[in-house]
C-alpha cells in the first residue's frame, strides 16, 4: 500500500492522498504501518518534513477524463497513457483512479513501468507502448503484459514462450505510416505478415500507429497517415488476420480529429489538464490537476546593492524582502527560470531573483504586504485570482508541459484530493 486517506493539520485542502513509493517519506509509512497509528503520528509529522509538495486533485482527473468521453464515438474506448510515473503525477493513485472511472487500458512505456502497476494492485490490461527490449518476456507473462510489436524476434519469442508455458499471451502490431520512430514501415508490411508464424495462443489484440503532425497543425499529413493506417489494417484483413483494437490517435488528434479515434484512443497529456499546444483550448475544455506549491523557509531584508545567489546575477536596487523557498532543480524546478520565473505569495506574483539552485529558489517578495515565514507558496497552480500554468513555465524555459510535469523530482511528495 502505497497511499493514504489523512485528515491532517499541514495548511493544504484536507482530506488528500499521500504517495509516499519513491519519497523520502516511505520509510516513515513503513513505520506508521507496523505501530498501527498512522493518522495520529502522521499530525505530527508534518511539522518535522519539508512542506514541497506537488497536490494531485483526482476530481479534476475525472473531469478530464469525463471531457475526453464527450469528444470521441461512442465505440471507442479510452486508453490511458500513464507511462513516466503518469507524467509526473504518480503512476500507482493515478491508475487506481482511472480504473475507478472505468478505462479499458493503461498505457506503460516501458515493462517496468507495468510491473509496478501491478504490484500497485493494478488490475486493468497494461499495453508496453515501447515494445520488448528482449530480456523481459517473463515479466509479460507474469505481470499479465501486453507487449507493442514491430519486430519478427520478439513477436517469436513471444509464440515459443507462450507455447512452453501452455499460456496465452496478447499483443498489439505497431506500424510506422509516417513517424518514423517505431512500427513496421507501410512498405515492408505485407512481407512481415507474410514471414511470421502465428499461434493459437498468441492474440493479435490490435493494430496500431501514431500521428506525428498534429500538434502543429499538420492536417494533410494526418490525413495521409490515417489513409496509409487504413491500408494496413486492410491487407493485415488479407491475411486472416482479426484484432479487436485499432488505434492511433493520441491527445491532439483526439482533440481536433475526433473522427481519427478507432476503436480505442490514447490521450495522455490532457488528462492532466494540460494542452499538447495552445491551439487546442478551444477544442476542449480541462483542469489542471497539479499544484507545486511550497513555503518561505526564511525571510531576510537586504540592502541596496546585495547580491543573490550564485554568481551575484541579481542586484537588488532598493531595500528589498528576499524569501527562500525549499526547492530548487533537484526537484525539477528548472534553472532556466534563474531571474525569470515566478511564483505565487498570498495572490500576487513574485520573481524568482538569482539563479536556481539545486535545493533553494529566493524570491523578491518586497512588493507584498503582510509576509511571513511559513506563507504558502505556489508555483504551478493557483492561488486566490492568480494563475501560474505548467504552460507558461514550459515556454520560459523553451520546452513543454510534458517535460515540466516529467521532471518533478521522487523528494516531491504527491498529495492526493479526493
Amino acid at each position: 500500500m502505497s497511499r493514504l486517506s489523512l485528515n491532517f493539520q499541514s495548511g493544504f485542502e484536507s482530506p488528500i492522498l499521500i504517495d509516499f513509493k519513491g519519497s523520502r517519506c516511505y520509510e516513515l509509512f513503513v513505520l506508521l504501518t507496523i505501530h498501527g497509528v498512522r493518522e495520529s503520528m502522521m499530525k505530527d509529522s508534518t511539522a518535522t518534513r519539508r512542506p514541497t509538495v506537488a497536490e494531485v486533485d483526482l476530481r479534476a482527473l475525472s473531469f478530464n477524463y469525463r471531457q475526453i468521453q464527450k469528444r470521441i464515438s461512442k465505440r471507442a474506448k479510452i486508453l490511458a497513457v500513464v507511462k513516466a510515473n503518469a507524467y509526473g503525477h504518480g503512476a500507482v493513485p493515478i491508475s487506481l483512479e482511472l480504473e475507478k472511472l472505468g478505462v479499458e487500458y493503461l498505457g506503460v512505456a516501458i515493462s517496468e513501468e507495468g510491473v509496478e502497476l501491478r504490484k500497485g494492485g493494478v488490475k486493468t490490461p497494461i499495453l508496453i507502448l515501447g515494445g520488448l527490449y528482449g530480456n523481459e518476456i517473463d515479466q509479460v507473462f507474469r505481470y499479465r503484459l501486453t507487449p507493442v510489436v514491430f519486430q519478427k524476434d520478439s513477436f517469436h519469442l513471444l509464440i515459443e514462450e507462450a507455447e512452453r508455458r501452455r499460456e496465452k499471451v496478447k499483443i498489439h502490431f505497431k506500424v510506422d505510416t509516417g513517424m518514423g520512430r517505431l512500427g513496421i514501415p507501410t512498405n515492408l508490411w505485407p512481407s512481415f505478415l507474410k514471414e511470421i508464424r502465428q499461434s493459437p495462443r498468441v492474440e493479435i489484440e490490435g493494430i496500431l500507429s501514431h500521428f506525428a503532425m498534429t500538434d502543429e497543425g499538420g492536417t494533410t499529413y494526418t490525413q495521409h497517415q490515417w489513409n496509409e493506417f487504413q491500408k494496413a489494417i486492410a491487407i493485415a484483413r488479407e491475411f486472416g488476420i482479426s484484432f479487436k483494437y485499432l488505434h492511433m490517435a493520441s491527445s491532439a488528434p483526439l482533440a481536433t480529429f475526433p473522427f481519427y479515434s478507432g476503436d480505442l484512443v490514447r490521450p495522455g497529456i490532457m488528462l492532466y489538464g494540460s494542452y499538447p499546444s495552445p491551439m487546442y483550448q478551444n477544442f476542449i475544455q480541462l483542469r489542471p490537476i497539479m499544484t507545486l506549491k511550497t513555503r518561505i523557509h526564511f525571510l531576510k531584508s537586504v540592502p541596496p546593492g546585495t547580491k543573490i545567489s550564485y554568481g551575484g546575477t541579481f542586484l537588488t536596487k532598493r531595500e528589498s524582502l528576499i524569501a527562500t523557498l525549499p526547492i530548487g532543480y533537484a526537484d525539477g524546478y528548472n534553472r532556466l527560470l534563474s531571474n525569470q520565473g515566478e511564483v505565487l505569495v498570498r495572490g500576487v506574483r513574485a520573481p524568482v531573483v538569482g539563479r536556481v539552485c539545486m535545493d533553494f529558489v529566493m524570491v523578491d517578495v518586497t512588493h507584498i504586504p503582510k509576509v511571513t515565514t511559513g506563507d504558502e507558496v505556489v508555483l504551478i497552480g493557483r492561488q486566490g485570482r492568480e494563475r501560474i500554468s505548467v504552460e507558461e513555465v514550459a515556454e520560459k524555459i523553451g520546452s513543454i508541459s510534458y517535460e515540466v510535469f516529467c521532471s518533478i523530482g521522487e523528494r516531491v511528495p504527491r498529495l492526493y484530493k479526493e
